[in-house]
């Protein structure tokens, strides 16, 4: 609601990615994907999944852009997000949520992401920009992001290898179980609803990664999505 709270107390001109915008100026849709387009039930409507609707008054896509007298250049870095816009400004990198603080990666364990495959592409991306220094997702300015970068891919890919090494050695599991048994694994604490939605996206975002990348296959077995090492001949 903090944007919001924003909009009412000052005048403001307020820019945001195109379908970005959409969720802002309609907030239950947050709410709405993460329970799998039923409607949400009531502890999913609340300010952490459901801040109060804003007004957009200018949609941004990648390139060059002004606010007032501030120049910059936005860039597209999707995977956290579906539209995720980067914006650099005075050589400053404000980098989102395309990658975040290694303390953030220690607490959360398994990052929350829509598509692996777009954050391991946005974050070799990032890598190649030539910046004066960057402020990554939940973590602090930093003069040379490189390595912080570099930080995210590793553990990106870890759990890519860790998750296939699973569906080897089980010769397959079904959505459920690979959510319950990759959280126990990573020692995630998620007692509360909308953290388990949260952490169900993100596992399916290796899912599909693995599946595009032909890894895996997935079967609907016994009524339930289920997915298995690529072994077919």
């Amino acid at each position: 609601g903090g944007a919001a709270y924003v909009q009412d107390s000052y005048d403001v001109h307020t820019f945001a990615p195109s379908f970005e915008e959409a969720i802002l100026r309609n907030p239950k849709l947050e709410p709405l994907y993460l329970f799998g387009g039923n409607d949400p039930v009531k502890e999913l409507q609340n300010k952490f999944l459901q801040g109060q609707a804003v007004r957009i008054d200018e949609v941004v896509e990648e390139g060059s852009f002004q606010a007032g007298s501030i120049e910059g250049e936005a860039f597209l870095l999707s995977g956290h997000s579906y539209h995720q816009l980067a914006l650099k400004v005075d050589g400053i990198l404000y980098a989102a949520d395309s990658y975040f603080g290694e303390e953030a990666l220690r607490k959360h364990k398994i990052p929350y992401i829509t598509d692996a495959d777009l954050t391991l592409k946005s974050l070799e991306r990032l890598k190649s920009f030539k910046v004066e220094g960057a402020v990554p997702g939940h973590g602090p300015f930093e003069k040379e992001p490189a390595q912080t970068i570099q930080k995210n891919i590793d553990v990106h890919r870890e759990i890519l290898d860790w998750l296939l090494s699973y569906l080897e050695q089980n010769k397959g599991a079904s959505h459920e179980q690979v959510v319950a048994d990759m959280c126990a694994n990573y020692e995630v604490k998620a007692p509360q609803l909308s953290q388990w939605l949260l952490y169900r996206t993100a596992v399916t975002a290796y899912l599909v990664a693995l599946k595009k990348d032909q890894q895996i296959y997935d079967e609907i077995t016994g009524h339930r999505w289920t997915f298995y090492p690529n072994t077919k001949s």
